[in-house]
């Protein structure tokens, strides 16, 4: 469905960190780096990709109001390990993870905010 989505950071470095511990578990990795911007997908020429740089324009990234990004794991303890990735590696909770019964019986989700304040999501949609 998307070709690519990319998040704008601030400082580059940083944010490799904390993506490339964040997105490893999920079989992500960095597939192209073009100075500072870095690409991630399941392989070289795999679709969808998820891309992270400083804005084209130059000026400061800053997270867009009602933007997210989500990302899906297989399975709950995933959703856990991912969550607890991001925070030790600079980023917030917004959620902790656990069931959200307004979304559907087994949408088992958790919120975060990335070191540039992106609002991202790790999600489940398989029962337990």
């Amino acid at each position: 469905m998307f070709s690519h989505v990319t998040i704008g950071t601030n400082i580059p470095g940083r944010a490799l960190v904390f993506y490339d511990r964040l997105l490893a578990p999920l079989g992500l990795a960095r597939i192209a780096q073009h100075g500072d911007a870095v690409g991630y997908a399941a392989a070289e020429d795999a679709s969808p990709q998820l891309w992270i740089m400083p804005p084209f324009d130059g000026g400061p990234a800053s997270p867009g109001n009602g933007a997210m990004v989500a990302f899906q794991a297989s399975n709950r303890d995933t959703v856990r390990l991912l969550h607890g990735i991001a925070l030790a590696n600079g980023g917030s909770c917004e959620g902790p993870p656990g069931l959200r019964l307004h979304y559907h019986p087994d949408y088992y989700g958790a919120y975060l905010r990335d070191p540039d304040g992106n609002k991202l999501c790790i999600v489940c949609h398989m029962p337990e």
